[in-house]
C-alpha cells in the first residue's frame, strides 16, 4: 500500500509575530516495513534559518527560524509513503518472542549488550510520565504476572483500556495529569498511549510512546472528506530476542500497514509534531489538518493547501 500523506498547520497571530524558533517531527520513518519515498517540507513565511538531523531517539526533526514580521505561520508536509506489514515480521522469530516471559525479560534486561543499555532508558520516568500512582501499578498488575508471556500481557493491556477508557476529544490536553485521566477513563490516544506505557514501566519493563497517523475510512457510501484525518499514537514494548512491538488500544489492533510512524519517544513531549518559541503579544490561534488516503485516489502534488478544518488531538 502506498500513501500520500499531507498535514497542516496553522498559527495565526492577533498582533504578528516578530520572531519564532520550532522543531517539527513530522517525517515519517524508514524501517522494513515502511519506506518513505518523497518527502517535502513547505513553510510560510520562508525560514530565515533551516536545517535537518536526527535527533537522540533516531528521529528526523527540522529547525527553522523565521526572523521577521509574520501575521500567521503555516507548516505543510507532504509524503508519499510505502506500507507493507509483511515485510516488518518474521513469522518464526514473532512466534517464539511472543512465548518469552515477563519473569525472562526482566532478566534479559540486566545484560550490559548495548542494545539493552538503550532500552533501559525507556523503564525510566520521562517528562509527562512519572510519579506513577498506586492506581495505575494495580492495573497494570492485573496482567503482568511474572509467568506470563510479555506479549500477552501487553495485548491484554491493550484490550482493557480500550475496554474502560471513552474517547473523548477536548476532555485531556497534554498537561492533564495521568492520575486524572486514569481516574476519569477518559482522554484521547496520546492520553491511552501513555496510560499503557504508565503501566509497563510501573511493572519494570521498557515501553515506548510512538506518533504516527491512522488511515481512517469514511462510512460506507460516503466519500471522505479532506482534512479531516488527525495524528495518532500507541505505544511499543520491548520483547527479548525479538524487539519492539506495537499495540495501539484506541483501535484495539496490533498497528499494521493502515499505520503510519513518525517517531518514537519516551512519552509525547519528546516528539509533537511542531513545537517553539515566538515573540508575540495578544491572542494565537492554532489550526492543524491532516489526510491520508491511498495515492492513487490523492496524487499529493495536486492537494489543495486552502482545504482545511480545525482539529483538535486525535
Amino acid at each position: 500500500m502506498i500513501f500520500d500523506l499531507w498535514h497542516k498547520t496553522k498559527y495565526s497571530y492577533e498582533n504578528g509575530a516578530s520572531f519564532c524558533h520550532n522543531i517539527t517531527t513530522i517525517k515519517p520513518k524508514n524501517f522494513p516495513g515502511q519506506e518513505l519515498l518523497e518527502y517535502r517540507l513547505e513553510i510560510s513565511p520562508t525560514p530565515t534559518d533551516i536545517s535537518e538531523r536526527l535527533d537522540f531517539f533516531g528521529n528526523s526533526v527540522t529547525r527553522f527560524s523565521i526572523q521577521q514580521h509574520h501575521e500567521e505561520l503555516i507548516v505543510i508536509a507532504r509524503s508519499k509513503v510505502s506500507r507493507d506489514y509483511s515485510l516488518q515480521i518474521n513469522e518464526v522469530d514473532f512466534s517464539e518472542g511472543k512465548k518469552v516471559t515477563i519473569e525472562e525479560t526482566i532478566k534479559h534486561l540486566k545484560s550490559t549488550e548495548l542494545e539493552i543499555i538503550d532500552v533501559r532508558q525507556y523503564v525510566l520516568s520521562s517528562p509527562l510520565i512519572s510519579n506513577i500512582s498506586e492506581e495505575i501499578k494495580e492495573y497494570a498488575a492485573v496482567s503482568f504476572q511474572p509467568e506470563r508471556s510479555l506479549y500477552e500481557a501487553s495485548y491484554e493491556l491493550m484490550q482493557r483500556i480500550f475496554t474502560d477508557f471513552d474517547f473523548v476529544p477536548g476532555f485531556t490536553n497534554i498537561a492533564t495529569p495521568l492520575k486524572e485521566v486514569m481516574t476519569a477513563k477518559k482522554g484521547v490516544c496520546q492520553d491511552f498511549a501513555q496510560i499503557a506505557i504508565a503501566c509497563v514501566r510501573s511493572m519494570g519493563l521498557p515501553a515506548r510512546y510512538v506518533s504516527g497517523y491512522i488511515e481512517t475510512l469514511p462510512p460506507k457510501g460516503k466519500e471522505k472528506l479532506i482534512g479531516t484525518d488527525a495524528s495518532h499514537a500507541w505505544f511499543s514494548v520491548y520483547i527479548p530476542t525479538y524487539g519492539w512491538v506495537d499495540f495501539d488500544p484506541t483501535n484495539n489492533q496490533i498497528p499494521k500497514n493502515q499505520h503510519i510512524v513518525v517517531a518514537h519517544g519516551r512519552d509525547y513531549y519528546d516528539v509533537p509534531p511542531l513545537k517553539g518559541v515566538i515573540f508575540s503579544m495578544g491572542k494565537n490561534e492554532m489550526d492543524v489538518s491532516v489526510d491520508l488516503r491511498p495515492a492513487k485516489t490523492f496524487p499529493i502534488q495536486n492537494q489543495s493547501q486552502s482545504q482545511s478544518q480545525s482539529q483538535s488531538q486525535s
